[in-house]
């Protein structure tokens, strides 16, 4: 009972939709309205936004457009009193029912006279379309333009800019409550501060203000900065010390604008590096990674711009003007929808399979010590050709062991020891690294290494990690993983340093290491690196055939480039991998049989254990002694299409499927207890947007296998509407005589109020 009230958190709505990261191009803003623009700000206010201020190339601006995101069409915005005077750099925010505009830039540009930095606040208020001007008690903050603007806790919170001389980095902040002292208050920052900067966006999410880039001078940077409001305290969010092949930031770039939606930061446009570019960057607050958002196929992209200024209304963010090639000023507006999936939980699935280490069916025995670790054959198995043949030997040796001691090998699963598989030359703590590799396709070396106290380093530069890392890379060379391979190379090229490059030559040597060694000495005979190096104390200290080594090297130096060995996208992904072993690989390490129908489907424990509730808790608790597991999705047994549909999802998170899969699996993450709705969500989509004529027949067939009356009933109104084209279709002479009665009662009941309509005009 409490499923089928769970599932209808997501219900189906037929009707048109809008296409996922779809840009398209809204009417542009006619001359007489308002002109084109940049250096404006763009704020949103129920259905609509609106746009303050600018510079049309030639003078600044102070009117304040409207754009209808439902009519799509452009107004002048109703307004009384007193507007702020005409500027551009400014800053605006929403607070209640009104718009607060902050600073900028005035005076006149055309003659290069009375042109100052202001620190005014004026309020515009949306229902009675009043500005008013703010009169503050005491001090205020210094004059700026170009800066940052935030609301948070009913205050508006401004933030570094320009004032004329030099950036900014000091941040203000006051009340925007009625009733509220008009004071400003100086904000004390702690932690990691962004340099002083301008021409930077700040978006508003989980309790913080984000910044990315800007222009900062010489340190200008592609950094993100996070600030907690309530702790009043900046972090520079670093994640280039792990692991795991994530696409790199964008470029450091100004002018561009940033806006929050879901868990996701957007940004777009600006000048990077003296281009233009039109990518649409998104970063991950829960996984921490940036991506290139590809636009859909239909999309109507915007060219590179800076200085426009964007808006969220609903699932859509709304771009409108910015200065384009040759310094010309643009009244385009353009709209990009929106994806609102939850995350795909994949990696962390199996993490927690790992950390909690249920369900393990096998023990590595590592290092000289022999520590025991155990893991899941499984996920093992899937990741490495090397390992995957030392599980098989185990396997070998323990049936053998089986038929001397017991005569033979067939003993229930229950009673079987764990698979022992003995790694004598690997470090423990950089086999668990591996093995987190394995389980999440990431490393954070910074998490792993622990001294002898449990403390934690921090720093990814820290001699102990660089070390333990060449020690991960050796095993990603034994076990043939290629990428984990790729990304200790990438990783050790980036840490090694005056510091730790000695230290680093001597384990390299010590390992057989030559790659790395290779590197080590290139790094010390550098022209700028080499005098430091040769004269520190570690030098000294340094074994004297690789003295012998450095010198001879300085003397004589290799052209060779070490770093194109791998090329980018080298090796396979966890869910590349996982796919490979769900098809074909791993038929020989399953270990449950999932019946369908009748029909048996081999499959792993721990795989699903790690993605469905449902498996995990039948696993510890009452597991069949026969381990055959039947499938259904609450009263109703899924095709076998859509189970296989469900089984790549469970695997290795694929969520293209046709939309009759979609139906069946409309239910099933609620049904089988999958961290989120994630699939689920896809199926909404998928069911939503494409049934066609040419599909209906099969969402016809699947909707009265499920009792879904409602689909079905459309289904059936789909199939009167084009019968002239379903009725060619091949599939319908395989329909069922119940389903075909069901179509011809539709059809006669579209005849028949076909009938009334004509008889009741006739009557007219």
């Amino acid at each position: 009972m409490d499923n089928v009230t769970t599932a209808e958190c997501l219900t189906l709505d037929f009707g048109p939709f809008e296409t996922v990261h779809r840009w398209q191009r809204m009417p542009e803003c006619d001359e007489f309205v308002g002109a084109r623009r940049s250096k404006h700000t763009v704020v949103a206010y129920k259905d609509a936004i609106y746009v303050f201020g600018g510079d049309n190339g030639s003078r600044m601006l102070n009117d304040l457009l409207r754009f209808d995101v439902k009519e799509k069409s452009w107004g002048r915005a109703f307004a009384t009193g007193t507007p702020p005077a005409p500027r551009y750099h400014h800053s605006a925010v929403v607070h209640d029912a009104s718009m607060f505009v902050f600073g900028g830039y005035t005076g006149d540009i055309h003659s290069n006279s009375n042109l100052t930095n202001k620190n005014d606040l004026f309020e515009y208020r949306f229902l009675t379309g009043q500005w008013t001007e703010w009169k503050f008690i005491g001090v205020t903050p210094v004059a700026r333009s170009a800066h940052g603007a935030a609301v948070y806790d009913n205050k508006l919170w401004i933030f570094a800019g320009y004032d004329g001389n030099a950036r900014l980095n000091d941040m203000w902040t006051i009340s925007l409550l009625p009733g509220d002292t008009r004071i400003w208050e100086k904000v004390a920052q702690s932690g990691d501060c962004p340099p002083t900067c301008c021409n930077f966006p700040v978006a508003v999410a989980r309790e913080s203000m984000f910044v990315f880039s800007g222009q900062s001078g010489a340190k200008i940077t592609n950094s993100l900065f996070q600030f907690h409001f309530r702790e009043r305290r900046w972090t520079r969010i670093s994640t280039e010390h792990i692991l795991r092949g994530a696409p790199p930031p964008p470029a450091r770039r100004y002018g561009h604008t940033m806006v929050s939606f879901d868990r996701h930061l957007y940004v777009f446009g600006g000048a990077a590096d003296s281009t233009l570019p039109n990518d649409l960057h998104c970063y991950d607050l829960d996984t921490q990674t940036w991506n290139i958002v590809l636009p859909s196929a239909d999309s109507q992209v915007p060219s590179g711009r800076l200085f426009h200024a964007a808006a969220v209304i609903g699932e859509a963010m709304f771009i409108f003007g910015g200065t384009v090639d040759n310094n010309v000023r643009s009244g385009e507006t353009y709209r990009f929808q929106f994806s609102s999936y939850p995350k795909c939980t994949l990696h962390d699935d199996f993490g927690r399979l790992l950390n909690a280490r249920l369900f393990c069916d096998v023990e590595f025995v590592v290092g000289e010590g022999e520590t025991k670790i155990p893991a899941h054959i499984a996920m093992v198995a899937a990741r490495s050709q090397f390992l995957r043949a030392r599980i098989r030997q185990a396997h070998e040796k323990r049936e053998k062991h089986l038929e001397e001691v017991l005569g033979s090998a067939d003993v229930p699963v229950k009673d079987l020891p764990l698979l022992e598989v003995k790694l004598k030359d690997a470090v423990p703590e950089a086999f668990e690294m591996v093995l987190n590799y394995i389980y999440t396709d990431r490393i954070d070396p910074t998490k792993r290494f622990e001294d002898t106290s449990n403390s934690r380093f921090d720093d990814p530069l820290n001699n102990g990690i660089v070390l333990l890392m060449m020690d991960v890379y050796r095993l990603a060379v034994q076990f043939n993983m290629k990428r984990l391979e790729q990304l200790c190379v990438h990783y050790l090229e980036a840490t090694i340093s005056h510091a730790n490059v000695l230290e680093a030559l001597h384990n390299a040597a010590h390992l057989k290491l030559y790659f790395i060694k290779e590197f080590c000495l290139s790094f010390i005979v550098k022209e700028s690196n080499y005098n430091q190096i040769v004269m520190s104390q570690e030098f000294e200290t340094l074994d004297q055939p690789l003295m012998v080594e450095i010198i001879r090297r300085r003397q004589v130096p290799q052209t060779r480039n070490f770093s194109k060995q791998y090329e980018s996208g080298t090796g396979t992904t966890l869910e590349q991998d996982m796919e490979a072993f769900l098809i074909s690989i791993g038929k020989e390490f399953c270990d449950i049989i999932l019946m369908l129908d009748g029909v048996p489907i081999p499959a792993h424990k721990a795989v699903l254990a790690a993605r469905c509730s449902y498996f995990e808790g039948m696993f510890r608790s009452f597991m069949p002694e026969n381990n055959i597991v039947n499938i259904q999705i609450g009263e109703m047994i899924p095709s076998a299409e859509s189970f296989a549909s469900l089984m790549r999802y469970i695997y290795y998170a694929d969520v293209s499927m046709p939309p009759e899969d979609s139906l069946y699996l409309f239910t099933a993450p609620v049904f089988y207890g999958f961290t989120n709705n994630r699939l689920q969500a896809f199926c909404k989509q998928n069911l939503e947007m494409n049934v066609t004529f040419e599909n209906v027949i099969q969402i016809l067939e699947a909707a009265d296998r499920m009792q879904a009356s409602d689909i079905k009933k459309y289904a059936l109104n789909l199939i009167v509407h084009h019968f002239s084209k379903v009725a060619r279709l091949p599939r319908l002479k395989q329909l069922s005589r119940e389903l075909l009665l069901d179509i011809l009662e539709a059809l006669a009941d579209k005849h028949s109020e076909a009938r009334t309509c004509q008889d009741m005009t006739n009557d007219c």
